[in-house]
């Protein structure tokens, strides 16, 4: 090496390679708008999936409740009556609201279901029919 000559700031001969600071800046823009577009998506879909899947589970407890008064045999009364049950990990509370239909041998089993909490929107409901035949 020669006395004076600094190889870091020696002008490089021919074309440069690499990428500016401003490419890679905007290439970093783009990865950060992608990646934050798919974090959204991924917590949507973890979202819809939850919702679904209480919707399904809510769903087992009205077909429960209806299929219970039906195996208890008879006609049941008009009224309303109230149960809970554990699904998976949820505890859902049901509300069976029992109805007249014109033909005095068929009732009409409407079924609320709701979580626990303050709910006051159900999750599911499920309309079911029972005889006395």
């Amino acid at each position: 090496m020669r006395a004076g000559q600094d190889f870091r700031w020696r002008r490089r001969r021919g074309p440069a390679r690499g990428f500016t600071l401003l490419e890679v800046l905007v290439a970093l823009a783009v990865v950060a708008v992608a990646l934050t577009a798919l974090v959204r998506a991924a917590t949507l879909g973890a979202s819809a999936l939850e919702h679904e899947r209480l919707n399904t589970l809510g769903t087992f407890v009205a077909q429960n409740a209806i299929s219970e008064l039906r195996l208890r045999g008879g006609l049941p009364s008009p009224g309303q009556s109230e149960g809970a049950e554990r699904q998976g990990p949820f505890r859902l509370r049901w509300i069976m609201t029992i109805s007249s239909t014109e033909d005095p041998g068929i009732r009409r089993a409407d079924v609320a279901v709701l979580t626990m909490g303050d709910a006051a929107e159900p999750v599911t409901t499920l309309s079911g029919f029972i005889g006395d035949r």
